[in-house]
């Protein structure tokens, strides 16, 4: 964006393109860059939109912006005149940029995000706690699973010896049972689960029966044993079922 005088040519003056629809190509001419400012400003730390006036020779006459109520109209000014000056080159009078704050109006791509966190936390069964203690008995422990869905919550624990498969199998029953328990319309039953070598890693297989309705489903899911193999289990179940449970809403 640069201010200068329209160029003389056979002693006429040259006629200034027009900023508004009817240019060549029915595109909309922006003669002095008023969009790359628009833009530079609204990427912006806290500013929701912005709007550039020019005056016919290209002079900025009013810049117009919205931000959010969490920041200060002092320093969006500030930040405004020190973006154009390293950017575009532009040195701007504070006094011509208007500021307006919200607390309601939020970028399209934010409420974009918020709708999909959202039904990802609705949709999906969600790993709410893992205990794992030893029992009275000799060489056997306890491992205890907290999980939730829509709301609810469900625990389950199961007893195994206290072997590295026989964790990985309690881990992977409790948390089936938690399923059952928070799918009354549906049943979750184990069918087994294993460590696995692939790739130089370690996983948990889980290998789950799914019955809704009349659909009965052998529903396989994994997980990389990066923290305990009892974490990793329940991880695999949520990963044979979430999809699954989705369907059955």
């Amino acid at each position: 964006m640069t201010t200068s005088n329209p160029a003389e040519s056979g002693g006429g003056e040259r006629e200034i393109p027009p900023l508004t629809p009817g240019g060549a190509g029915g595109q909309i001419p922006d003669p002095w860059g008023v969009k790359r400012a628009e833009n530079l400003i609204a990427g912006l730390t806290g500013i929701l939109s912005a709007r550039v006036v020019v005056t016919p020779l290209g002079e900025v006459s009013e810049i117009h912006v919205l931000t959010s109520s969490d920041v200060q109209a002092k320093q969006v000014v500030r930040n405004i005149e020190s973006a154009l000056m390293a950017q575009l080159g532009m040195k701007i009078d504070h006094r011509k940029i208007s500021v307006a704050q919200t607390a309601d109006v939020r970028p399209i791509e934010q409420l974009q995000e918020d709708a999909v966190r959202t039904r990802a936390k609705r949709r999906v069964v969600i790993f709410q706690g893992l205990e794992v203690r030893p029992s009275e008995r000799p060489q056997r422990v306890i491992v205890r699973v907290k999980l939730s869905f829509e709301g609810r919550e469900a625990e389950a624990e199961e007893q195994g010896t206290d072997t590295t498969r026989n964790r990985v199998e309690a881990a992977a029953r409790a948390a089936s049972l938690c399923l059952d328990e928070l799918l009354p319309d549906n049943s979750i039953a184990l069918e087994g689960a294993t460590i696995i070598d692939a790739f130089d890693r370690r996983f948990v297989l889980v290998a789950v029966h799914g019955l809704g309705g009349r659909e009965a489903q052998l529903l396989t899911g994994t997980c990389e044993i990066r923290e305990s193999t009892e974490r990793s289990a329940v991880l695999a179940v949520l990963d044979a079922t979430n999809r699954w449970t989705d369907a059955r809403r």
